[in-house]
C-alpha cells in the first residue's frame, strides 16, 4: 500500500472505538480526505493536539481499502487555540469548516485549501471582526464553486446597473424586469457592503454600519442556505452571541 503526504486542515472529528478518531481534511492537492489516527486520544499522543479543528498541519497517510491511516503529522498552522479563546471566532470558524466540509469533495481544491486556511489565520489573529471574516469567506467559497453571487449586474439578463432587488435563487441582484413579482429589496449601502466583502476591501467593509453589516450577513445566510440546500449549523450559534451582545 502506498504512503503519501499532503498539507491539510483539520475539519472536523469523531471518535472512533476506545482511543482512536476519524479525522475529516481539506486537504491542498487531493481535495478531502477521512483518515484514521489510531491512539490520538489517549494522554500520552504524539499527534494528537495537532488534528483537532482548524489547525493547519504536514501529514503522512499509508492508504489504505477503505479508509486511510495517519502516520505522522507536523504542525504548520496553530490557529485552534486563539479561535477557541473567542466565542465569536470559533463559531465563525465552525461555520467556515462547515461550509468547506459540504462544497469540496474528493476532488483537489487548491483555491479553497487557500481560502480556508486563510480565513483560519486572520480570524486566530483577530484582524477583521468575526462575522465579517466569515461572510467574506463563505461568498468566495461560494464563487470558486461555480455559485458567485452578482451584485452589479442583472444575474438574469445581465444589465450592469443600480438595481435593488434580491434573489438568492437567481444569484443575486436583479433589475425591474427581470425581478419576480415581491421580490425582497437591500438598499445600496447592503449591496456596496456585500461587494466589498467578495472582492476583499476591508477598509470599506470595517467601516460599514453595524445595521449594513447584520443585513449583509442575513443575505450571506440565505445565499448559503439556498446553495447547500440546508443552513450551516453554526450560524444559529453566532446569531445568539450577537444578540447578546
Amino acid at each position: 500500500m502506498p504512503v503519501y503526504r499532503d498539507e491539510v486542515v483539520v475539519l472536523r472529528t469523531h471518535k472512533l472505538g476506545e482511543a482512536d478518531r476519524i479525522v475529516t481534511m481539506l486537504s491542498r492537492s487531493r481535495g478531502k480526505i477521512r483518515a484514521v489516527a489510531k491512539g490520538v486520544r489517549r494522554t500520552g499522543s504524539k499527534f494528537g493536539s495537532r488534528l483537532e479543528p482548524f489547525m493547519v498541519a504536514d501529514v503522512q497517510f499509508y492508504e489504505g481499502r477503505s479508509l486511510d491511516t495517519i502516520t505522522q503529522a507536523e504542525s504548520l498552522g496553530s490557529y485552534g487555540a486563539e479561535i477557541s479563546a473567542d466565542y465569536g471566532s470559533y463559531t465563525a470558524a465552525s461555520a467556515m469548516v462547515e461550509a468547506a466540509d459540504r462544497l469540496t469533495e474528493s476532488e483537489g481544491s487548491l483555491q479553497q485549501y487557500l481560502l480556508l486556511v486563510g480565513a483560519l489565520r486572520s480570524l486566530s489573529k483577530h484582524e477583521h471582526g468575526p462575522r465579517l471574516t466569515l461572510d467574506s469567506y463563505l461568498l468566495r467559497a461560494f464563487s470558486l464553486a461555480g455559485w458567485a453571487p452578482s451584485f452589479g449586474a442583472c444575474s438574469r439578463c445581465g444589465t450592469e446597473g443600480e438595481y435593488s432587488h434580491v434573489v438568492v435563487q437567481l444569484g443575486g441582484v436583479v433589475c425591474d424586469d427581470c425581478a419576480p413579482s415581491g421580490s425582497p429589496r437591500l438598499d445600496a449601502d447592503t449591496l456596496s457592503l456585500l461587494g466589498a466583502l467578495l472582492s476583499g476591501d476591508w477598509d470599506y467593509a470595517e467601516a460599514a454600519a453595524e445595521q449594513t453589516a447584520s443585513r449583509a450577513s442575513g443575505f450571506t445566510a440565505a445565499y448559503a442556505q439556498w446553495h447547500l440546500e440546508r443552513g450551516l449549523r453554526s450560524l444559529a450559534h453566532l446569531e445568539q452571541d450577537r444578540s447578546r451582545g
